[in-house]
């Protein structure tokens, strides 16, 4: 059976990792992703956090499978013929340039409609419309402007960065959305459209529980379920709340035996209401099930502290995994923390594809996360991600220029 994009091709003018992302899930998926590079340089990435000398970085190599390379100066006026033939074949236009780049380059949205106005012209941003339209984007700048630093960490230490790249990747899944949804209206509408993807918003999209607590907080004052209640105070905006769920189902992470010389001999537990009387059996109190203090999930929270205090002596008695083990056979809601080492050796993991080995003609063989959306009737291949410049002359060929073209172009360094 073909791939789900089998038949759309993506001219990818984006770079580090929110348009990367974007665009390498739409190849997964079956698009002809063609990435334009600077010849001679090529994406940042393909050189920042170097592990292997004269090789492309995993930073490059893994947001770039896939695809395939052509080098492009498109400030020559033969770079400029050449992109603008790319175009007229091109379904989708990705970019995550600084704002206004693209104008300044003449790939005015204008000039795209008036060469090919099915095209559809996706862009990643930092913020969309406002006092900050005009600011470039990173990441962890991201995170700030979207509410995820704000609210996370402990309640006693400053705003926390997340490990996910909820920015960069998080933005480049949002607008992957927002392309396959652009490309599905245009085969009522016949014509493409812009779509943007701001940073900020993404952030927020993934932060939306927040936003619910902050309105729940202006209006009683204060939230059961986080560390806070009841003996902390609660200001005008939505605090740290440590570990707890965001959920309403009461949370922490606890040691596990080996935590001393481990830094992941961790679970997290959950103690869901449901789950009462089998976590007070399984801890060994049993008395607990008919305590009127921890009569209802409402008197629990009120003792949360030595309640995980005592759940956290039994975890410690156990690895992460004996825990595990013992925890779903009644069925408590609980997970290990898991180190990026355990998970790259996770045989479920690799029998999945959700991590894959891949072979690189200048790297050798090396681990990179596969797609994580898996569809039962196109099963993804991840192919190695493209040296710079490797296919310019194929897709010359598919442009129509043959080999004393190339030669000129190549000649005027177009290429």
């Amino acid at each position: 059976m073909s791939k789900a994009l089998e038949g759309v091709r993506i001219l990818d003018f984006t770079h580090v990792q929110s348009g990367p992302t974007c665009t390498q899930l739409l190849a997964w998926f079956g698009a002809d992703v063609i990435k334009v590079e600077r010849p001679g340089v090529g994406d940042a990435t393909r050189g920042q956090l170097s592990d292997i000398p004269g090789a492309d970085s995993l930073y490059f190599t893994m947001l770039n499978h896939n695809k395939r390379s052509v080098t492009l100066d498109t400030k020559k006026p033969q770079g400029r013929e050449v992109l603008d033939r790319l175009i007229s074949i091109c379904d989708v236009l990705v970019e995550n340039f600084a704002p206004g780049a693209l104008d300044r380059m003449g790939i005015t949205w204008e000039h795209v409609q008036a060469i090919n106005p099915r095209m559809i012209v996706a862009s990643v941003k930092g913020f969309g419309q406002g006092q900050y339209a005009h600011c470039k984007v990173y990441e962890n700048v991201a995170q700030c402007a979207g509410g995820s630093a704000s609210t996370t960490g402990f309640d006693d230490g400053p705003p926390m960065i997340s490990g996910a790249q909820i920015g960069d990747s998080g933005t480049g899944l949002h607008l992957a959305l927002g392309i396959v949804a652009a490309l599905y209206q245009r085969t009522h509408s016949g014509r493409g459209q812009k779509v943007l993807a701001p940073m900020q918003d993404a952030v927020l999209n993934l932060c939306r529980v927040k936003l619910r607590d902050q309105q729940r907080l202006e209006r009683t004052g204060t939230m059961h379920e986080y560390p806070q209640y009841p003996d902390g105070k609660f200001g005008d905006a939505v605090p740290r709340a440590g570990n707890a769920s965001g959920g309403g189902q009461p949370g922490s992470i606890l040691r596990c035996k080996g935590w001393e010389a481990d830094p992941n001999a961790y679970i997290y537990f959950i103690t869901q209401a449901s789950a009462w009387p089998a976590i007070c059996r399984v801890i060994g109190e049993e008395g607990w099930i008919d305590e009127e203090a921890y009569a209802t999930p409402a008197m629990r929270l009120l003792h949360l502290k030595p309640i995980f205090d005592r759940i956290e002596r039994w975890t410690m008695t156990l690895t992460k995994f004996e825990a595990m083990e013992i925890l779903n056979r009644h069925d408590i809601p609980c997970g290990p923390v898991l180190s990026m080492k355990e998970i790259a050796e996770d045989p479920a993991l690799r029998e999945s594809g959700t991590i894959v080995e891949v072979e690189h003609p200048v790297r050798g063989s090396y681990l990179s996360v596969g797609n994580p959306i898996k569809l039962s009737a196109s099963p993804t291949t991840v192919t190695r991600a493209p040296l710079l410049g490797e296919h310019t002359e194929q897709v010359l060929a598919l442009l129509g220029y043959g080999a004393d073209d190339i030669v000129a172009l190549r000649a005027a360094q177009a290429i």
